[in-house]
């Protein structure tokens, strides 16, 4: 009776060894690899008091853009920042682009950067390429540096929609972008314009503007 309490004893010993080395044989699974990169970067700031995202001038772009795109692969990046009532916040904007931008041309140079900003976003891509966003009534009050000279040469596009700065006269290819950009404004927008419909700054998303940018942008990029 002895023997058979050691030989059972024995034989947990090996069964517990054996489980042991099974689960020093076991390999982790590797975690997922990051996305690859795509073709088209879409850059793109919301309006004020939307939704954290690109918002939905930006999302209409996008669709625009990713069905004139051909077989390219377009990806989109939500420039990080409040878009409240907070004006003088719009700068964050402009910092958070400016660093993924840096980050794009590390990460993926051969990617097209594309920037887009819709109102207040629209400002923030001011910003970037050195144009007051509230005109010079304002001048560099609440303002983030442009974009150095380097990270300018990576954007291969910039659309912007209810632009602010274009009632003042300044708009968006006034700035170190030039040739580059489209600056879009809608019939009687008193946030572009001189024209006095609060409706017309509110559906961008609804008209032709968003593919009428796609085209401008897929001819660059």
């Amino acid at each position: 009776m002895l023997h058979i309490r050691r030989v059972s004893s024995a034989l947990r010993s090996c069964a517990v060894a054996a489980l042991a080395a099974g689960a020093a044989l076991i390999v982790p699974t590797p975690a997922a690899s990051a996305a690859p990169c795509s073709d088209v970067e879409l850059v793109f700031a919301r309006g004020t008091h939307e939704d954290p995202g690109i918002g939905r001038v930006g999302q209409a772009l996008a669709d625009s853009l990713q069905g004139q795109l051909g077989g390219r692969t377009l990806g989109t990046y939500a420039v990080n920042y409040p878009a409240s009532y907070d004006f003088l916040a719009t700068a964050d904007g402009a910092i958070d682009a400016t660093n993924h931008i840096a980050a794009m041309a590390e990460q993926c140079p051969n990617t097209r950067i594309v920037l887009g900003g819709y109102s207040q976003g629209a400002a923030v891509v001011d910003m970037l390429f050195g144009v007051p966003p509230l005109g010079n009534r304002v001048g560099e009050i609440g303002s983030a540096p442009p974009l150095p000279s380097n990270l300018a040469r990576d954007v291969a596009a910039a659309a912007v929609f209810g632009n602010p700065s274009t009632k003042f006269g300044i708009p968006v290819t006034s700035g170190g972008i030039g040739g580059r950009a489209i600056d879009l404004c809608s019939d009687g927008d008193p946030i572009c314009s001189g024209g006095r419909n609060p409706f017309a700054h509110t559906s961008y998303e609804k008209g032709p503007m968003p593919a009428q940018a796609a085209g401008f942008i897929v001819g660059l990029v």
